[in-house]
């Protein structure tokens, strides 16, 4: 490899938002020029939460959303490999084997298992959804990746990752010659970007995020009504700026960093209201959307960009996923096939 590589990537459950920008989408942007760079596609994964035939038939459309919002915020698919999970065969072999692994107790305790199932309602997992871990590390290191730039949510999965790397090389091959890699996790400048609702997250199925596919009008409207300091009841009471979800998203996507200072030096003196601040979100969110918008419109002028995206990338993970596999096998002695 000329290149350290990366692998990320997103399940196809809806449109993305800001948060899915600060959290992973901008590292990928910066990195993909330093990097080889694997983006998965995960379809599979979807079924682990979202079983009934209802949800299923969305993923198609979903898959389409989520390949131009990566391409709207500047991945360059002639730069990246985009792949569909469910077209890479190899992947779920490598899980089968990544299973005998890990336990069953370890992956009882991966932080966002209880978070999901609390979330969800859900009063027992499945399998699929206890196993969520080990088939997100054969997405991984089925192309051998370095780096795996991820939202502060995901950081758990990757040590599962990182542990199962470390138990193939302890068992099949050697410290001097590891087959899989143990990558690095990289979190966004922002690790999770708060809910407009004052929530600790921003999700678009709680709707409290403003959608990267969001229009002008609508952003005004989701600004207007955020949540900010429940004490101010009127603008000549001094606010509290830390913590304050208006002046979190100011400091993450407003480029006129000497009008936030002021903004914020006013609000804790009460010098300022909540109007004006909020208009002045409003209009730096769109700033920073507006290309975005114009991006995707390009993009849309082209029926099959995202089938020719996924074919492209998809061919080359195989062909990289193949040579894992191999390696694998070869390590292990499990080579009867590669015999005949």
């Amino acid at each position: 490899m000329t290149r350290p590589r990366i692998m990320t990537g997103d399940r196809p459950t809806g449109a993305m938002h800001l948060g899915h920008y600060v959290g992973t989408l901008a590292n990928r942007v910066r990195l993909q020029d330093a990097y080889e760079c694997f983006f998965i596609v995960a379809d599979l994964h979807t079924l682990t939460t979202n079983i009934e035939r209802e949800k299923v038939a969305q993923v198609n459309q979903h898959i389409r959303d989520v390949v131009l919002d990566n391409l709207s915020v500047g991945i360059d698919p002639e730069r990246s490999h985009y792949y569909l999970q469910s077209l890479i065969p190899q992947i779920p072999e490598m899980a089968l084997i990544f299973s005998n692994l890990v336990t069953v107790a370890r992956l009882s305790r991966v932080p966002t298992l209880k978070e999901v199932m609390g979330n969800l309602s859900i009063s027992e997992e499945s399998l699929g959804l206890l196993s969520y871990p080990v088939l997100q590390a054969a997405d991984i290191l089925c192309v051998r990746a370095n780096l795996v730039p991820v939202g502060k949510d995901q950081a758990s999965h990757l040590e599962v990752t990182r542990e199962i790397a470390r138990r193939f090389n302890f068992l099949y091959a050697s410290e001097e010659r590891p087959v899989l890699p143990e990558p690095d996790t990289l979190i966004g400048d922002v690790p999770t970007l708060i809910g407009l609702d004052g929530q600790a997250k921003a999700s678009k199925s709680l709707g409290n995020a403003i959608l990267l596919t969001d229009d002008a009008a609508t952003v005004e409207q989701k600004v207007r009504g955020m949540y900010t300091d429940p004490n101010r009841i009127r603008a000549d009471i001094p606010g509290r700026v830390e913590g304050n979800p208006v002046f979190i998203y100011h400091d993450a996507f407003n480029d006129h960093k000497e009008e936030v200072d002021d903004l914020k030096e006013r609000y804790a003196q009460g010098k300022v209201g909540d109007v004006e601040v909020k208009r002045k979100l409003a209009a730096a969110i769109n700033r920073f959307l507006d290309p975005i918008r114009e991006r995707r419109a390009e993009l849309e002028r082209n029926p099959r960009i995202v089938e020719e995206v996924l074919a492209a990338g998809s061919e080359r993970t195989r062909a990289e996923s193949a040579e894992t596999l191999y390696l694998m096998k070869e390590a292990m002695g499990l080579m009867w096939g590669a015999q005949q």
